[in-house]
């Protein structure tokens, strides 16, 4: 489980048929073998870890053909920035919401705007997940748990503030990038139980 709070930035070094080494912040005696760490909201295990000689590490995964076609992994390219989250331990502050890793569609950028010190994102989410994203609600994109402004069809806003820009790679997004996207599983579930009450009725 993880909270959507970002802890660092990490870099693609190598993209490889759904093998990718990511150059990381984390020192690497600090990462178990097979640890489960957060890539732009992907849950992926680290199967290779090493020193980069900095003080950071550099960390193996691996994505499955099925991970490739739901997420943006397939996209990824050496040189490129992703947000990364360690696993959440028991007693951490959950200052996010509850993410699993377990991206549910890709996401589109419609729109940026300036609004005061924030930017505001219009997202366009696959239909079949629209229901499940409200106004004040959450939502997890590209591993940042968000706090969804306005709704319209498959479409709503989000707004980001400075520090999340500067903390994340969302400060380098563009109209038309990808995004991995996670529903709250709250919501989720609130939808599952009103569809059984629904056929019992």
């Amino acid at each position: 489980m993880f909270t959507g709070l970002v802890s660092a930035i990490g870099k693609v070094r190598r993209a490889d048929n759904g093998h990718f080494d990511i150059a990381s912040p984390y020192a690497h005696e600090t990462i178990a073998l097979g640890a489960s760490i957060c890539c732009s909201g992907c849950c992926l295990t680290a199967t290779h870890i090493e020193p980069d000689g900095a003080g950071g590490s550099v960390f193996t995964v691996e994505a499955s053909n099925e991970t490739l076609g739901l997420t943006t992994l397939s996209e990824w390219k050496a040189g490129q920035d992703i947000n990364l989250e360690r696993s959440l331990k028991v007693g951490d502050e959950l200052g996010g919401h509850i993410v699993s890793g377990h991206v549910d569609g890709i996401a589109a950028i419609v729109s940026l705007a300036q609004d005061g010190a924030s930017r505001r994102f219009e997202i366009e989410c696959p239909a079949t997940l629209a229901k499940f994203v409200a106004a004040k609600g959450s939502v997890a994109l590209d591993g940042v748990s968000l706090t969804v402004n306005l709704v319209e069809d498959n479409r709503f806003t989000v707004n980001l503030i400075p520090h999340t820009l500067d903390a994340t790679n969302c400060g380098q997004k563009s109209v038309g990038d990808h995004l991995n996207i996670e529903v709250d599983l709250m919501a989720r579930y609130v939808a599952r139980l009103a569809e059984k009450g629904s056929a019992a009725a």
